[in-house]
């Protein structure tokens, strides 16, 4: 919990000997409160002080990592249960599970499909980030066999997911170098290998347990056994109760600073209706579950939980935007016709869409309005004449394009005058509604 500028106050030397800079102890206390100085800054802080501010600072969901190099992803380190109170900061990590049980060309087919699940939407790629190796043989050298292979070729991080000690340490050597998520760890004889085998190869490992009380006591036996990188699988036989259970982890670590949950989640959803799958993973993304995991590799299923994660996870104090640039559509020439709209990217897209539709080779200048779209810039004095005129400025417009004409939303037809006055080009108005920019082109643009 964080401690408030008296209470890290209690814990300085409060001789206002100003080495930190600032007038008195109590001044420095109150900026350490609010994380605008560092304890650093105090040279006579005592071990005592540096230690319980580290403890109270610390974030209550724990950052984990796993994976190598490009794949690497991380989970945990969230600050808040509802995005409008601040952000949500790790992105859920999707994955897609590959079983040992297939043959070595069946795996590879497999894993080339998940490596392909990328997408591009509103000018961004989402995709993939994990592929999960499930030990279902129950033999050490089939899902040796098989990590071996994915591990050759695949592009993600990987979930190394077995209930057997023996089967993860032979699958571990075919890996290591890839810092693989363990997956197999629950109360009983397992426990203390898997512990031991997470802290030999420096993996972090997933602890699972049918109640929220079991997850805590494993999680203060890992943390005794030196293994602090941890991941909580809550068990459920119904989605409902598993979703329940992510959002009780979620509300304890966040609302209560109860350390034995802060940890980041993960969960997964099985089923042989992709349908169905989509919405479960979906709503488990919705519910706080840091790691989701698929079985299906339909572009169109996976898709919509990869759109929902995009959504979640963009901040809502900052609009997803393009680059201000000049943009070709199709293949203009200089008497192509030459339009502006901002670069928020809902609008920048819609616009170019409609334009692609009319068939009318043109050209689309993004102004940037810090990613607000046209009346809202526009009311906001981020979409004026002179943003505009610096816009086409920078995209040298006038050495692309002869016959000196722009065409404005027509939303903002009240700038038209003032516009044309500082850039000296012809100011055609065009629709206000974006649908009606191919009829526009079509009928009225000469």
């Amino acid at each position: 919990m964080a401690l408030s500028g008296l209470q890290i106050f209690k814990l300085l030397p409060g001789t206002n000997c100003k080495k930190c800079g600032k007038p008195t102890c109590l001044a420095f206390a109150m900026l350490l409160a609010q994380k605008k100085a560092d304890l650093s800054e105090c040279p006579d802080a005592s071990e005592e002080a540096k230690k319980t501010l580290e403890s109270a600072s610390a974030p209550p969901i724990r950052l984990v990592k796993f994976g190598a190099a490009d794949t690497q992803v991380q989970v945990g380190q969230e600050t808040a249960l509802y995005r409008h109170d601040d952000k949500f900061y790790n992105p859920t990590v999707v994955g897609v599970t590959v079983d040992d049980t297939l043959s070595e060309g069946e795996l590879r087919k497999r894993v080339e499909a998940i490596n392909a699940l990328v997408f591009e939407r509103v000018g961004q790629k989402i995709g993939v980030n994990a592929v999960a190796v499930r030990n279902e043989s129950g033999k050490p050298d089939q899902f040796a066999r098989a990590v071996g292979v994915v591990a050759g070729i695949s592009k993600r991080a990987m979930i190394l997911v077995s209930a057997s000690p023996a089967a993860m340490k032979a699958a571990l050597e075919k890996c290591k170098d890839k810092k693989p998520l363990l997956w197999g760890a629950s109360k009983d004889e397992t426990f203390a290998p898997m512990l031991n085998l997470a802290r030999e190869y420096a993996c972090p490992l997933v602890i699972s347990a049918e109640t929220l009380d079991v997850l805590a006591e494993m999680t203060e036996q890992a943390k005794t056994a030196g293994v602090e990188d941890l991941v909580l699988a809550p068990a459920a036989k119904r989605i409902i109760d598993l979703e329940e259970a992510l959002v009780r982890i979620r509300t304890l670590a966040l609302r209560r600073t109860f350390r034995p949950l802060g940890y980041p989640t993960i969960a997964r959803v099985d089923g042989e209706d992709p349908h169905r799958e989509c919405a479960d993973a979906s709503a488990l993304v919705c519910k706080f579950s840091g790691i989701v995991l698929m079985t299906t590799v339909e572009p169109w299923a996976v898709l919509p939980v990869l759109t929902v994660r995009m959504n979640i996870f963009t901040d809502p104090q900052k609009p997803v935007q393009v680059e201000p640039k000049l943009y070709a559509v199709g293949e203009p020439n200089p008497n192509s016709p030459l339009m502006f709209t901002t670069n928020f990217s809902l609008t920048f897209y819609t616009v170019q869409n409609d334009v692609e539709a009319s068939r009318v080779p043109s050209w689309l200048l993004a102004v940037d309005t810090e990613g607000t779209s046209v009346l809202t810039a526009y009311s906001g004095d981020k979409l004026t004449e002179e943003t505009v005129k610096k816009a086409m400025e920078n995209a040298k417009v006038a050495e692309k394009v002869k016959h000196r004409k722009l065409i404005i939303p027509g939303y903002v037809a009240v700038m038209s005058g003032k516009l044309e006055e500082a850039t000296g080009w012809e100011i055609l108005v065009g629709p206000r509604e974006s649908s009606v920019i191919p009829k526009y082109l079509q009928e009225v643009w000469k």
